[in-house]
Order: structure tokens, then C-alpha cells, then sequence
């Protein structure tokens, strides 16, 4: 199997990190890592360690705020039926699930919609706003989209809807006329974190609702909902979104898989423990991003998202348990059909050789998964990669992009709108519609955006190590040292080490013929720690001689016995 080489880069040591290490009385490679992340004295360090609610930024500096809250607590007093609109994503799902199940808190008449990927596709619709209008609905509220649904908010009002916009998506030069718009990336927003998420933005809403809502007696015959219980929510939305674990972002998704890991909502019980999530053990980003954030995905890209919300909001155990082994059994259909579009994709990306950016299609491919395939395709190649799925019947191609850290997706798809019936997004991710007709010209204006965006950078893949260790260092004492930085993802990544010249002996554990199965080593200087390579099966044969591994460390929990673990990045030979 073909491996884009990849080039280490080991990051230098911080001697003014010293200073830090002795005032947190911390692991000297943690202080290292700190400073090299921006933070630099005890105070900065100890926000960043220990984050706390009440130090999430006020919500009153999110622009759209006051005219948002007046409206829905107009709504609330007037009994009038809300509607919330999310998208069929885990950012969308969640913050449905959270505006729904706090509006219902408050004695709000609100219900949900979720368009249909496959049969409606992203964001607001006219027939979706004329099916509500219906149906009795007065307040619409948008979730994850609407930022660029100028057309359709104009008809909800037309209907006799007014329509609140929750969005955190790049904004358009016309934006709709909605009674108020809430997205960090408008004009004039004065958000300290813009980052948000959709769920994010949600959550200050609800906590400007609750304040308004309280100074007004709403909770002096009902309880007043408790904010931090709904941060499980938020925790799931923002680390599946991949936005950036930094500021507010870190401070919520922190708390929030605190709650996660206690959850009451019979619906996440069951989900982590149909994805086999420990029902009492701390949960931790990556369990979020790999198992159960998949799982609520899968709903929405293989059928209804709506199911996902269900489960989030039920309050019947056995009916959530149900549920929760649908979303499972989507997920491994899913997981079955990426497999194939993968391989497919690769083979097409292997006929342009020197292509800055990929422009991949076919006919059939499943839209519900195109997004997926551009990951693993920019994972593998290290180029901006949009994929899409052309229906054989219609000719028209839905599909996605992903990017890489040196390129403007949304701003090369905007340069390239004359070739698209539609398109929206951020930086790093992005969705298009085209016609088949206009593919060609599209691939070929994608790729001047490329190559005029990318000249002159290097695109080899970049492994970044945080430090090297010696055999000893692989401890118990720095892995729980190195917990302290967590939760990671983007914006935070996890620290990567390195261990080298080492003698290493392996073996192939979960190979198929639907792939290479993972590289299980044995380190003879460290022989009480692991380590696992996943999907690294078909490089067993590089352990020939003296290798230098990049890894994360951590623990890992099986029937109650914890064991330090590597993560192997990459490896290669050592040099002489």
C-alpha cells in the first residue's frame, strides 16, 4: 500500500520553559509544551489547566443576542410553536437536542426538523418552510445553518414565519433577513472566541434565555434548568465538528465530557454502550470523535438524522436502547460503503500525479459519505481533496470537501462558483453541488485555486514532535503528567513523542483482506508498555533494524488493567 512520505519535524526545546516547570511544579516536557503553545506564565498556565464556567465570556457579546432572546421569549409568553431546524450532522443533532430539550424546560411549545440528506440536502428548503408554516409553526429557529438562506427565510416570512439564525458558518456578503442572526463570524460580532460551534452558539443562547427568562418569573412555579447538565451535549457537537480546543471551546468541552461521563439521558447511555464507552469511566475526546460521534453521524448520512435527535431527547430506556443499536447498525453500514469509495477515490487521485488539488467523482457514490472519503483522501495524499457523488438518474453531484491547513477551501470554492449550482462552508470543510455537465470545468478551475494558493509550499506530510524520551521516560508518571493538557483535537493537539533507535519486535493483530489490520510492537527497552499502530498492518516489514517511532502516549483501559500505551504516528529507519 502506497505511503505519501512524511517528514519529521522535531520541535525545538523552550529553555524559558524551565521557569514555568518550576512555578506549576510540573513535568518539565509539559512546561515545554505549554510555552510552546502560547502560554507563558503560571496565571495563563492555570486558566489552561483549569479551566472554569465562570469564566466562559459573557454571552451578551454575541452579536444578534438581545433581538434573539426578545423573540423566543416572546414565543414562550405568547405560547406560539417553535420549530427547531438543525442539520443532520452531529453539530446540528446536538444542538437541536439541546435547544429543544431546554425550550421544553421552560414550558416553550417547541418541536424539531431535520431535513433528509438524501432526499432534501443541506439547510433551510421551501418545502420544509412551507411544511411548517402548515403546521402551525410562528418561530423558526435554524441550527448549524441558515446563514445563507436568503431566499428561503424571505419565504417563511412571506408565510407568516419569522426566523432566528444559528449558524457558525462562513457569512455571505447578503445575509438573510431573519428577526435575528447569531453567528461569531458576522460583522460586528465581538465574541472573544469565534471558533464556536453551532452547539456552542446554542449554549449562550441558552444561557442568555435563562437570565431573561428568569429576571421575567418564568421559574417561580417550575425549576430552573440547569445549564452544566446540557454540556454533555455541547462537548459531543463541538469535538465531532472539529473546531479548534482552544478558549471557550477547551472550557466547554472540558466540563462537558465530565458530564458525558455521567450522563442521565437514557439515549448517550445507551449510545456508549452499544460503542462500547466504559457507562462509568471518563470519557475522553477521542472516544467522542471515533465511537460515538460516528454513530449520531450515521443516522443522517445513511437515512434520517431525526432518529439521532430521538435518542438524545428520550427518556424511555428501553426505547433508547433501540434506537442507539440502529444508529450501530447504520454506522457498520456506513463504515462498509467508506471502505469501497475509498480505495475507489485513491485509485482516480493515482490519475492526476502532481495535482495540487483533487477534484474526485463517480457515479452512485453515496453522498452520505463523500465527506468521510475526502478526509481519508486528504489523511493519505496531503492535498485539498473534494469528492463527490454524481446520481445516475438526475446528473447532478452532491459532495465535500476537506483542506489542509494551508489552503482556503470556501475561499477557492467561491472563486470557483460560476462552475457550481451551490456551495457553503468554512476553511478547512465545505459542501458543493454541481451538475455533471459543468464537472470538467469545475476540476479545472479547483485546481488553478490550488496551485495558485499552495505555490511554494511544501505539501510532504508533517509529523511534529513534541520531544524525544528514553526508554525510561515511558511511565505512568508522565502519561498522567500529559493528561493534564488534555482534551485534544484541533487547536490542541495531542503531544507527540518520539523514542530513537530502538529494537522493536511485531506483529500484525486484526488484518482482513478489507485492509492491512493494525501493527502490534513489543519495545525491548520498555517491554511493560504497548504499542499499537492502527491500519499500520503492512509495515511490519520496516522492523528490520534500529527504528525511531512517533507516538502519543497514554493509558489504555481493558478489563480493569491499565497499561501505558504508544500510539504510533509514524516510524522509520533510524539513521546512522
Amino acid at each position: 500500500m502506497y505511503h505519501a512520505p512524511v517528514r519529521w519535524e522535531l520541535l525545538p526545546e523552550e529553555n524559558a520553559a524551565d521557569g514555568l516547570a518550576g512555578d506549576l511544579g510540573c513535568h518539565p516536557l509539559v512546561a515545554g509544551i505549554l510555552y510552546r503553545r502560547g502560554v507563558r506564565s503560571a496565571e495563563e498556565a492555570e486558566r489552561f489547566l483549569r479551566p472554569r464556567l465562570a469564566d466562559l465570556p459573557d454571552p451578551s457579546l454575541l452579536a444578534g443576542i438581545e433581538p434573539a432572546v426578545a423573540r423566543i421569549v416572546r414565543a414562550i409568553d405568547a405560547g406560539e410553536r417553535i420549530t427547531a431546524y438543525g442539520d443532520y450532522d452531529v453539530d446540528g443533532v446536538t444542538s437541536t437536542t439541546l435547544l429543544v430539550s431546554f425550550l421544553r424546560a421552560c414550558g416553550a411549545d417547541v418541536d424539531f426538523y431535520v431535513p433528509h440528506r438524501l432526499e432534501e440536502g443541506y439547510g433551510l428548503n421551501l418545502e420544509a418552510v412551507a411544511h411548517l408554516a402548515e403546521r402551525g409553526t410562528r418561530l423558526l429557529v435554524t441550527l448549524d445553518c441558515g446563514v445563507t438562506a436568503v431566499a428561503e427565510v424571505d419565504e417563511a416570512i412571506r408565510l407568516g414565519l419569522e426566523v432566528v439564525v444559528v449558524d457558525h458558518h462562513t457569512t455571505p456578503a447578503e445575509l438573510p433577513r431573519a428577526a435575528a442572526i447569531l453567528n461569531p463570524w458576522q460583522p460586528g460580532c465581538t465574541y472573544p472566541t469565534r471558533h464556536l460551534c453551532a452547539v456552542g452558539v446554542t449554549f449562550l443562547l441558552c444561557a442568555a434565555l435563562r437570565r431573561s427568562l428568569r429576571a421575567r418569573g418564568r421559574f417561580a412555579q417550575r425549576p430552573e434548568p440547569n445549564l452544566k447538565s446540557y454540556l454533555d451535549l455541547v462537548a459531543l457537537g463541538t469535538i465531532a465538528d472539529v473546531v479548534p480546543l482552544t478558549e471557550a471551546n477547551r472550557l466547554l468541552v472540558r466540563e462537558g465530557l465530565e458530564v458525558l461521563a455521567r450522563t442521565k439521558r437514557p439515549g448517550l447511555q445507551a449510545l456508549k454502550r452499544v460503542a462500547g464507552v466504559e457507562p462509568d469511566g471518563a470519557v475522553t475526546a477521542g472516544q467522542v470523535g471515533f465511537r460515538l460521534g460516528p454513530r449520531i453521524n450515521a443516522a443522517g448520512r445513511l437515512d434520517d438524522a431525526g432518529k439521532a435527535v430521538e435518542l438524545l431527547l428520550c427518556d424511555d430506556p428501553a426505547r433508547a436502547e433501540r434506537l442507539a443499536r440502529e444508529l450501530d447498525a447504520a454506522n457498520a453500514e456506513r463504515q462498509a460503503i467508506e471502505r469501497g469509495l475509498v480505495d475507489e477515490a485513491l485509485v482516480l487521485a493515482e490519475s492526476q500525479p502532481g495535482a495540487c488539488g483533487l477534484v474526485l467523482a463517480g457515479d452512485g457514490w453515496h453522498p452520505g459519505v463523500v465527506g468521510i472519503v475526502a478526509s481519508r483522501v486528504v489523511s493519505k495524499l496531503h492535498r485539498p481533496a473534494v469528492v463527490i457523488g454524481i446520481d445516475p438518474e438526475t446528473g447532478v453531484g452532491k459532495g465535500s470537501g476537506r483542506s489542509i491547513s494551508a489552503f482556503d477551501l470556501y475561499g477557492a470554492l467561491s472563486r470557483c462558483s460560476e462552475h457550481l449550482e451551490r456551495y457553503g462552508g468554512h476553511k478547512h470543510a465545505a459542501g458543493v453541488t454541481v451538475a455533471r455537465e459543468s464537472l470538467e470545468d469545475f476540476r479545472r478551475a479547483f485546481e488553478r485555486e490550488a496551485e495558485a494558493q499552495l505555490a511554494g509550499h511544501d505539501l510532504t506530510p508533517v509529523c511534529r514532535v513534541d520531544g524525544t524520551l528514553r526508554p525510561s521516560d515511558v511511565n505512568e508518571t508522565l502519561c498522567e503528567a500529559l493528561e493534564a493538557l488534555a482534551p485534544f483535537g484541533a487547536g490542541n493537539p495531542e503531544p507527540v513523542l518520539a523514542l530513537m533507535g530502538v529494537r522493536a519486535r511485531g506483529r500484525i493483530v486484526g488484518g482482513t483482506d478489507r485492509g492491512p489490520g493494525h501493527l502490534k510492537l513489543t519495545l525491548d527497552a520498555a517491554p511493560t508498555a504497548d504499542a499499537i499502530g492502527f491500519g499500520m498492518g503492512d509495515r511490519l516489514g520496516e522492523l528490520s533494524g534500529p527504528v525511531d517511532l512517533a507516538f502519543t502516549l497514554g493509558f489504555n483501559e481493558f478489563r480493569g488493567e491499565r497499561r501505558v500505551q504508544l500510539g504510533l504516528r509514524d516510524l522509520r529507519p533510524t539513521r546512522s
